[in-house]
């Protein structure tokens, strides 16, 4: 199984794809997709959007993981990120992919064994669980670890696989 895990955001979209064969974990490309502050929310979101487009068709992922809704007090940003989410959503959608998301301690728990875990001991654990030689930027360490998340969790559900979004 070939995931595509993404931690959505306007300024910079974490991404990571990974391969899942049994227990053995690889990864086969991360990054994120910056976009400055002077580029207009609109443009942002374009990009997001060919950004992940091209990679469906260049990696070819079977499923798409995606961070889950997460608690923030501004609204503004809270309908900021659900946009990048509905880009990230019809991207995988148009390619008749299934989606699944994955709130964050559920994503924190899975990589670390703690759902309270901070950004630190996720990056060491997506590091040594692929065998990269550093860790990855915040946000494509976060990516890779949703991505790893649902590698773990369908193992863990053989029989009653997640139901995607």
């Amino acid at each position: 199984m070939i995931i595509l895990g993404i931690d959505p955001s306007l300024r910079s979209t974490g991404y990571g794809v990974i391969s899942a064969e049994g227990n053995q974990l690889r990864v086969l490309t991360h990054g994120e997709i910056k976009n400055p502050v002077r580029v207009l929310p609109s443009r942002c979101l374009v990009k997001i959007g060919d950004t992940l487009r091209a990679l469906l068709v260049q990696y070819q992922p079977t499923v798409v993981a995606i961070e889950g809704l997460v608690y923030v007090q501004n609204t503004r940003i809270a309908f900021t990120l659900g946009q990048v989410r509905g880009v990230a959503i019809a991207a995988a959608a148009a390619h008749g992919l299934d989606i699944y998301e994955y709130a964050p301690r559920k994503v924190k728990l899975a990589v670390t064994g703690q759902g309270a875990a901070g950004k630190q001991q996720v990056a060491s654990m997506v590091k040594a669980l692929l065998g990269l030689p550093q860790a990855p930027a915040q946000d494509e360490s976060d990516a890779l670890a949703i991505a790893i998340c649902h590698a773990h969790n369908c193992r863990s559900v053989a029989l009653r696989p997640p139901k995607p979004i």
